[in-house]
């Protein structure tokens, strides 16, 4: 037993006389400004003036992510306009119930009389309709969908093409944020146009009367134009999509099977 103790004893001294005329190894200059990514840490290289010129131009966006932002709070207000005007309409106010009418069952004298046989502008209520109620609900519809076409636009354009916001861990993340990009934000865009689109639509049908037989047939053919043009940039973002999974797969090839014969 006393043998097997100073055995151990010589081994450990032995090591830790070793480790101390280990060699001092350079640090390089650049560890110390090294950025944690998802992966794996990469320096931060400096970019040629130039380069960074070019690439810091992309804050000259921001100036027009403000400008919708205004926009936006135009729409609220107007909203909140035509809700108040609902609301007192529906309490008994005539002169309400005209600015509703004026608003949402425009008529134009020229184009009435333009048609065969020749006709005339309905005449304003003075109470409040039920077609009156659905054409305004309709419109207050129409200022949402905007609304959350500004969103998606806002964000989606900032995260996309600006810069990031950081939000992975903010419990208001959005959903559609976290696989943003410029393919999925085109067909999201383009769904959103389609929507408002088919309000516009909807509520020209409900008010045909006031509109010729060319611009109900015009609106019609805008609305399936924006239809097939949807179709069109999901099935474009579709095959890009595979095609990218393919050229993955076949980079991939090659590691997994030099791994297998390893």
């Amino acid at each position: 037993m006393l043998n097997w103790l100073k055995r151990r004893k010589k081994r450990c001294s032995f090591k830790s006389a070793k480790s101390h005329h280990l060699p001092t190894v350079p640090v390089p200059k650049f560890a110390y400004r090294m950025k944690s990514t998802g992966s794996a840490a990469a320096p931060i290289k400096k970019m040629r003036p130039l380069p960074f010129a070019i690439f810091a131009s992309r804050w000259l966006q921001l100036p027009l992510y403000i400008g919708l932002i205004v926009a936006q709070c135009v729409y609220v207000f107007h909203f909140w306009v035509e809700l108040t005007h609902l609301i007192e309409a529906a309490f008994g106010s005539t002169q309400a119930v005209q600015l509703i009418a004026s608003s949402v069952q425009p008529c134009d004298v020229a184009q009435m009389a333009a048609k065969i046989p020749p006709q005339v502008c309905p005449v304003v209520p003075t109470k409040l309709t039920e077609t009156l109620i659905m054409l305004l609900v309709l419109g207050l519809i129409d200022v949402v969908m905007i609304s959350n076409l500004l969103i998606m636009v806002i964000i989606g354009g900032y995260e996309t093409f600006v810069s990031r916001m950081n939000l992975e861990s903010h419990p208001d993340q959005p959903e559609w944020l976290s696989h943003v990009n410029a393919s999925v934000l085109k067909v999201k865009l383009a769904t959103a146009i389609i929507g408002i689109s088919s309000i516009h639509l909807l509520k020209t049908f409900i008010n045909a009367e006031s509109y010729t037989e060319k611009t109900l047939i015009a609106q019609t053919t805008i609305h399936v134009v924006f239809l097939l043009s949807a179709m069109a940039i999901a099935a474009t973002d579709r095959m890009m999509s595979h095609a990218d999974h393919g050229t993955k797969n076949k980079m991939a090839a090659p590691t997994t099977i030099s791994e297998s014969n390893t």
